[in-house]
């Protein structure tokens, strides 16, 4: 099972929804740029995130450049051929987006808001990268 966590930013493209196979399987990707508390704009994260689905109208409501937060999911699957190497996909399936409200802090934690994982608490560590580092 995937956990749940949750991100804001300010929207920086939308992609239209896309329809794969027979069975009608759809999909939309939209990339946010990070914004809030520990985000550096001399160096900026961009992240995609994909919807499926019905959850891909969610973000018919949205434009680009506004605020908002995504709750997604975190998954990955391996896949492999025969005389290929192993590959991981990992993806980040939004189930909720909403507009950010002026004053809420921004977070990559979480969406149940505990830092409790499989038993153990977890506490975030302190920030002692060398912020002239662009990575």
């Amino acid at each position: 099972m995937s956990k749940s966590f949750e991100v804001q930013g300010v929207i920086h493209s939308l992609g239209e929804t896309t329809a794969y196979g027979q069975n009608g399987f759809t999909k939309r990707e939209f990339v946010i740029k990070l914004s809030g508390e520990g985000e550096n704009p001399d160096y900026p994260n961009y992240v995609a995130l994909e919807l499926i689905k019905d959850k891909c109208a969610l973000m018919d409501q949205y434009q680009i450049g506004q605020e908002v937060i995504a709750h997604f999911n975190l998954s990955g699957r391996l896949w492999s051929a025969a005389g290929k190497p192993e590959k991981c996909f990992t993806s980040l399936q939004a189930w909720r987006v909403e507009g950010a409200q002026a004053g809420q802090a921004p977070s990559m934690a979480p969406a149940h808001g505990g830092g409790d994982f499989d038993g153990m608490s977890y506490s975030a560590p302190a920030n002692n990268f060398d912020d002239e580092v662009p990575f």
